[in-house]
């Protein structure tokens, strides 16, 4: 009997083991493809975020959810959308980003209250934390170190930072058509005022 019980927990611990390997490397692999592709990517979230709008709404009209709740989550899609507006570059003490994780919290703390006092199936709550909570801050989560990937040329309009872009085609092919000179390379922030003076 007892060696039955030990192997039931070795076998739990094993389990436990792979399932957290496999989601490791789903995500591993998530992150990768959004890496890739970041203006897909990008869209996909748009229309993440319009679905979740929708199932709002719906929520609203035909199963007559809290209007404080749907407001907070049409609000939340909002800001989410903000978010969308730099991505792959979402800066974590942006006001935009800051505000969706609190929000995170307020829609969580809402429904958690709100499916405390209405009885509905574990599968509707699910559905609910899914599709309205927990799918569009889980991709922006994923997409976080996207941005660390995404080469220079794309970032910002100088391209290298040497403000020599022609701004007739992107700024790599810029640069190799007009390269800077050695003194503009080297040329130090705010050297040449106290040189003046």
């Amino acid at each position: 009997m007892w060696f039955m019980y030990l192997l039931s927990w070795l076998s739990l611990f094993i389990q436990v083991a792979f399932i957290t390997l496999a989601v490791a490397a789903g995500l591993y692999y998530l992150a990768e493809l959004i890496e890739e592709y970041t203006v897909a990517t990008s869209r996909i979230i748009k229309y993440m975020i319009w679905f979740s709008t929708a199932v709002l709404i719906g929520l609203y009209v035909f199963e007559r959810f809290p209007t404080s709740m749907i407001g907070v989550g049409l609000f939340t899609n909002l800001v989410y959308f903000g978010l969308l507006q730099t991505f792959p570059f979402i800066m974590l003490t942006s006001p935009n980003f800051i505000l969706s994780c609190g929000l995170v919290v307020v829609n969580h703390y809402l429904a958690f209250q709100f499916f405390a006092e209405e009885y509905y199936p574990f599968s509707e709550v699910l559905a609910y934390f899914t599709f309205c909570l927990w799918i569009i801050p889980f991709a922006f989560f994923v997409s976080l170190s996207a941005g660390e990937n995404v080469l220079p040329s794309t970032m910002q309009p100088g391209g290298l930072g040497l403000g020599r872009s022609t701004g007739h085609g992107d700024s790599c092919t810029d640069f190799y058509k007009d390269p800077p000179s050695v003194t503009t390379i080297w040329k130090t922030p705010g050297l040449e005022d106290s040189q003046r003076r």
